[in-house]
């Protein structure tokens, strides 16, 4: 648990201190709270699962399906309509803003079929999702990947590569571990 808190000190320069990241940050609520749902999930507890989950969205804004798998060091930012689908995976040290959605884009018709699919995104290790950013469906997020505020990813994503727009697309290709919190630098031209 320290290493984590400890992580987010490091990401967010807002943060004063440990015990303010405990009390006062959504982000680090919703993940404890997905870890205690995904538990209920995995031994077969849906409901329960469930009503963990929705009592997390209605105290902190970010709705994390207990189904998502979650690596170590997981910070939501600010966190407000934060969505995270049911097939989700989430690697390590990972930052995301608030009004993402890590969302399925499988219609609704058939649903029998596709409760045994991949539907949502995985994302490396070590990305930023900016404020606003849409990853829709199974697409894979490379490991270190920048997605910029309200890009749209429909398509996979290289590593390191910095995406932006509508529907995304990689303005370059360099971040090899440099944290670029809003997803984009002062070099990125906009074509």
């Amino acid at each position: 648990m320290n290493d984590y808190l400890n992580s987010i000190k490091a990401r967010d320069p807002a943060a004063k201190s440990i015990l303010s990241i405990i009390i006062t940050y959504p982000g680090v609520k919703a993940v404890l709270l997905h870890r205690i749902a995904n538990f209920f999930y995995i031994a077969g507890f849906y409901l329960i699962a469930r009503i963990i989950s929705q009592t997390s969205r209605f105290f902190t804004g970010i709705e994390i399906h207990p189904g998502a798998k979650i690596g170590k060091n997981l910070f939501i930012d600010h966190g407000m309509g934060v969505v995270i689908g049911e097939t989700s995976e989430i690697g390590n040290n990972v930052t995301i803003y608030h009004a993402v959605t890590l969302g399925g884009s499988s219609p609704s018709v058939d649903s029998e079929r596709q409760r045994h699919e991949k539907r949502h995104p995985t994302i490396g290790d070590d990305v930023v999702i900016g404020s606003g950013a849409q990853i829709i469906g199974p697409v894979i997020v490379g490991k270190c990947a920048r997605i910029a505020a309200n890009a749209v990813v429909v398509k996979d994503v290289p590593e390191s590569a910095t995406m932006v727009g509508i529907p995304a697309k990689a303005v370059k290709l360099e971040n090899k571990g440099k944290f670029r919190p809003y997803g984009v630098d002062d070099k990125v031209k906009d074509e």
